[in-house]
């Protein structure tokens, strides 16, 4: 045999091996390419199959990895040992005070590592990342309705108002539960063949589930355990994994307290289901929930980058700590000194500062004839996004002044801003503990010691309606600058010392208008907050001042994104469109000693409660679009301050009257002028009968024309002194005091018999 007869086998085999070895690589890389791929595990549907006995969590491993993170050559893996004992599940997150969860603020987010994902060689795999450390997704948008109820699907239902839709975390139920509304997603049967599923219409990486029972007075329904499933076409589906056997995830355990469980590694798919494997013995299959993913980009997908929000604004979006919101208070007042100025309104329970912001071209005084506005929020402590958005107008507002933007300089240089973000600093400390996701429908939303700040004023409506009963307004009781009960002023009484910080500075700066924001709804609502009629909890219950009220309630939500959108699912029981995103406060919900009616029967402030979101806390994400969602509405709101007539009440000499009342024919409620004798009068386009008055002044009467164009009507009044005051005047000055006729008379009489004898 020949040298090349030789060497001819020996090289076939050599090209045999390389070329195999290459169709192996092929394969290999094909399989990394296959990034839209589900893996085919069965045709049949999954309540077909046997179930497999529970066994405990034990989260597959992640790739062997070196020193550096990189992962080791397959020649260095060691042979395979016995499998190892199955480990024990690990705890689910519920509220954990020091370590919050994942799923929330950026600024809390573990530190990033390198991973390495397995995809399956097959046509049809489901993507599973394996990390280190679990990465923090956002939530997909159940609670903040950015999950449309058409992506919400379910095995049974119960009723329509248990469907798919209704199953979102805090979705809140209504009065009576047997209707449209009701507080969760109830399976019609109570078998381990239910399931509530999620399409986030396009391909996200999936991290964790958040689950809640039903929201209910009377009834106590939660999950207890489920399962995960994950598939990206919606008929073969894919179940998370413990080890060889499917994982239960631990649920609920009471209906409120949300509980959070993280995959053991993220699941990239289409779609999601919860398949309850236990609920609440005496309960039914009922869960509210959310889903934390990362949606993947997909630059090709027209739909999706139509419909994402963004910002051009340079702000800083991020949920503030106490301390983090006073340091944004310095940077903006290092960055606008001339027009900011920084105080606070007292102390909170706890001891921290209530701070303001004022924003104004001569910050620190009143100016005659600038009226003065003001913002506040997180009266409710657990109402985050009404806090966030304030910081986010301060920060705005400092911007566009500096950049010399027309519409805000005005605003700025005409107006006294008050911004105070944080009415409720002890609650909103507490809130965060829970986080974004975890904290439920009401943690953090009282006072340290338990009050409800919005509802902790003292009630005038009722003294004003007996004394109108009484025929005694105006000539006993005023029906303005209702005095406050002497009981309330008692240090025993249950009144927040925020409350009384509110109060006392309502009674020092002469407020014109204020808008208090508020969470869990997306509407605006206007006094009265009370009804009038006993024993009824809504009724519609107008102000003398009703069109002026509706025109602001009218001025913010029309110009927001979404109030007004007839097409916008309700938050969770109510239907605001017949009304174009307002509603008068007593006919929604009866509430006595609200901060409305407080401040339109005692100051001259009209006040209203603007509701800026469903989710009460939004995830960190959501802040750049719903600062797009409210931007427009919060400058266009400030805006009205000047809508009305405005002037000065002053004597022939030209010095201001303070405390003069300013009353408008037709309209059952005065308005008094300021210690300058300065007054601003809200009123909508039209013609009025207007008349000033004071003690010891003659009354003064003018017609008043109030037009469609922005800015106040001027309508100045000079008023002379009565009679008897004039007298007064001459007497004091000569010090000498007039004296009573009867004790004249007496004078008189003795003079006369002196002058008989």
């Amino acid at each position: 045999m020949t040298r090349c007869e030789a060497a001819s086998p020996a090289l076939a085999l050599v090209l045999l091996v390389v070329a195999l070895t290459c169709v192996g690589v092929q394969g290999a890389a094909l399989g990394d390419l296959d990034y839209y791929a589900q893996e085919v595990w069965s045709t049949e549907p999954y309540y077909t199959r046997p179930e497999p006995d529970p066994e405990p969590f034990s989260p597959s491993r992640p790739a062997a990895v070196g020193e550096e993170g990189h992962e080791l050559r397959s020649s260095e893996q060691k042979p395979p040992k016995r499998a190892p004992k199955p480990k024990k599940a690990p705890k689910r997150e519920t509220l954990a005070p020091e370590t919050p969860p994942p799923g929330k603020n950026s600024k809390r987010k573990g530190p990033r590592t390198k991973s390495s994902e397995k995809y399956a060689g097959d046509d049809h795999s489901v993507h599973t990342g394996h990390e280190d450390v679990k990465e923090s997704c956002p939530p997909l948008g159940l609670e903040t309705l950015k999950i449309t109820d058409f992506q919400l699907h379910a095995s049974t239902v119960k009723r329509y108002g248990l469907g798919a839709h209704r199953g979102r975390l805090n979705i809140q139920a209504g009065i009576n539960e047997n209707d449209f509304y009701d507080g969760a997603w109830c399976a019609g049967r109570s078998d381990l063949h239910q399931w509530l599923e999620v399409d986030a219409r396009r391909l996200t990486k999936f991290t964790g589930v958040i689950t809640q029972g039903r929201s209910s007075l009377w009834l106590s329904d939660w999950v207890t355990s489920y399962k995960v499933m994950v598939s990206n076409d919606s008929h073969t589906w894919v179940t998370v994994k413990n080890g060889s056997g499917d994982m239960i995830f631990e649920g609920n355990s009471e209906k409120e307290i949300p509980v959070l469980n993280m995959l053991p590694v993220p699941m990239v798919a289409r779609y999601i289901r919860v398949n309850p494997q236990s609920w609440f013995d005496n309960g039914s299959i009922c869960m509210r929930m959310e889903i934390l993913g990362c949606p993947l980009p997909d630059p090709n997908n027209y739909y999706h980058r139509r419909n994402e929000m963004t910002t051009t604004d340079d702000l800083d979006f991020k949920h503030h700590s106490y301390k983090e919101m006073r340091q944004l208070m310095k940077v903006v007042n290092e960055m606008c000194p001339n027009i900011t100025r920084i105080y606070n309104i007292g102390k909170s329970h706890q001891g921290l500062k209530l701070y303001a912001v004022e924003l104004s071209d001569n910050p620190g005084e009143h100016e005659v004839g600038e009226p003065e506005f003001h913002y506040i929020a997180g009266a409710h402590g657990n109402e985050v996004l009404g806090r966030e958005l304030l910081l986010l107008l301060l920060q705005f507002l400092c911007q566009e002044y500096l950049a010399g933007h027309e519409r805000i300089v005005r605003l700025v240089e005409e107006t006294r801003i008050h911004i105070l973000p944080s009415l409720n600093p002890d609650g909103y400390e507490k809130a965060s503990e829970g986080g974004s996701e975890l904290g439920g429908w009401s943690l953090g939303r009282w006072t340290h010691d338990g009050i409800d700040i919005s509802n902790n004023f003292p009630d005038l409506n009722t003294l004003l309606w007996e004394a109108e009963d009484r025929q005694e307004v105006p000539r006993k009781v005023p029906n303005h600058y209702i005095a406050i009960p002497e009981w309330f002023l008692s240090e025993n009484t249950t009144v927040a010392v925020e409350t009384r910080a509110v109060i006392a500075w309502m009674e020092k700066i002469p407020f014109v208008l204020g808008g208090n924001l508020q969470g869990g709804e997306l509407v605006v609502a206007y006094p009265y907050d009370m009804v009038r009629s006993l024993w009824k909890t809504q009724e519609h219950t107008p102000t003398p001042d009703d069109h002026v009220f509706r025109w602001l309630a009218y001025s913010y939500a029309s110009t927001h994104r979404l109030m007004t959108d007839a097409r916008r699912r309700v938050c969770h029981t109510e239907d605001f469109q017949k009304e174009e995103g307002t509603v008068n406060g007593a006919s929604w919900h009866t509430v006595a000693g609200s901060l409305n009616d407080f401040s339109y029967l005692h100051t001259n402030c009209f006040e209203l409660s603007i509701y800026v979101g469903c989710d009460k806390y939004p995830h960190e994400s959501q802040l750049p679009e719903e600062w797009e969602n409210n931007r427009e509405s919060l400058i266009v709101f400030m805006e009205q301050v000047h809508r009305g007539i405005k002037g000065l009440v002053r004597d022939l000499h030209g010095k201001g009257i303070p405390n003069a009342i300013i009353s408008v024919e037709g309209v059952n409620h005065d308005i008094r002028t300021a210690s300058d004798g300065d007054y601003w009068r809200l009123l909508n386009p039209g013609e009025y009968i207007v008349t000033a008055k004071a003690e010891g002044f003659t009354a003064s009467t003018k017609n008043c024309m109030v037009g469609y164009d922005m800015g106040a009507t001027r309508c100045d009044f000079t008023l002379s002194k009565t009679n008897l005051a004039r007298i007064r005047e001459i007497m004091e000055k000569f010090g000498k005091q007039p004296l009573s006729l009867p004790a004249r008379r007496l004078k008189l009489r003795g003079r006369r018999r002196r002058q008989r004898g």
